[in-house]
């Protein structure tokens, strides 16, 4: 499933290719990837027909591009790539025949390339939706309060993400400390911190030296500060080299993957030596999903 730092990579390859574009055109080929617009495709269709796209945004693994034009109250065009989904550029005339696994195709008015962006989804897990703006509900509590964010309304129960400007650290760690349950469990959860995934779950506890099991309650202000400071390491990095990419499953807006499974140092490597300590990777089962992480250097304390 793209996590945090796929989905920052497709952002920034929609705000270079699509920003402040009028749609002419849109086709629907399929009508479960536009299930969570309230209207269902055929308002989908005939409500973004016409629109601009604005600069697009990101909380999360939620990505939304603001809508300007016709429409009487604030809204964006928010898309959720779920465990497979993929906004791509392609030249396209407007009736061509849908790709592979292509969605959703929207076609833009001006003559540049590319013509179109296609949501393309494999599994069907993910969605496009026309879905109104509302003020942040978190900047009440965060040190942006006069930021006067807006998010969409499906987006407005998760936590800020570790890339945004209104993230606190020291907030996000007192959040961590603040559940019992196993420390990895709470990093997973999108509404202590948003955008963090099974990859980066394991690569984070792994750059904290802290073993996935640990009682998130038991760590102290200053472990669980370091464990932020890794999560927000971590993405820095992998958003530099444009996320993880194991399949075609996740590619960029361009068709491009992203090369940080090169540099993974526990996912994924059951049995290989930490590059750390040399002992072996271990990998358990955990919450119908595993954990990757070295029993050595990352002890349950």
């Amino acid at each position: 499933m793209p996590e945090l730092p796929e989905v920052e990579a497709v952002r920034l390859g929609v705000e270079s290719l699509f920003a402040h574009r009028r749609i002419a055109m849109v086709h629907v080929f399929d009508e479960r990837s536009v299930s969570r617009h309230n209207g269902g495709a055929e308002d989908f269709t005939r409500t973004l027909t016409g629109l601009e796209l604005g600069e697009p945004d990101r909380r999360g693994k939620f990505l939304w591009l603001p809508l300007h034009g016709d429409l009487t109250t604030s809204a964006a065009l928010l898309a959720h790539l779920g465990m497979s989904g993929q906004l791509l550029a392609h030249d396209l005339a407007a009736d061509a025949p849908p790709l592979r696994h292509e969605r959703v195709r929207l076609t833009f008015a001006d003559t540049s390339s590319p013509q179109t962006l296609s949501f393309h989804d494999q599994r069907l897990f993910g969605s496009l939706a026309i879905d109104p703006l509302i003020d942040d509900p978190f900047a009440a509590s965060s040190r942006a309060a006069k930021s006067r964010r807006q998010v969409p309304t499906q987006a407005g129960h998760i936590a800020p993400d570790p890339l945004e400007p209104a993230f606190d650290a020291d907030d996000a760690a007192r959040a961590i400390r603040s559940h019992r349950s196993a420390v990895k469990r709470v990093l997973l959860d999108q509404t202590v911190i948003s955008g963090i995934g099974n990859i980066y779950a394991d690569e984070s506890l792994w750059a904290a030296r802290v073993h996935p099991e640990q009682g998130a309650d038991t760590l102290s202000q200053r472990r669980a500060r370091s464990l932020v400071d890794a999560v927000v390491a971590v993405l820095h990095r992998a958003v530099a080299v444009g996320g993880t990419s194991f399949d075609d499953q996740y590619r960029h807006v361009n068709g491009e993957s992203g090369y940080f499974a090169i540099e993974l140092n526990a996912y994924g490597r059951q049995g290989q030596p930490c590059p750390r300590c040399g002992g072996p990777i271990r990998r358990v089962s955990f919450m119908n999903r595993s954990s990757h992480f070295c029993p050595r250097c990352q002890r349950r304390r």
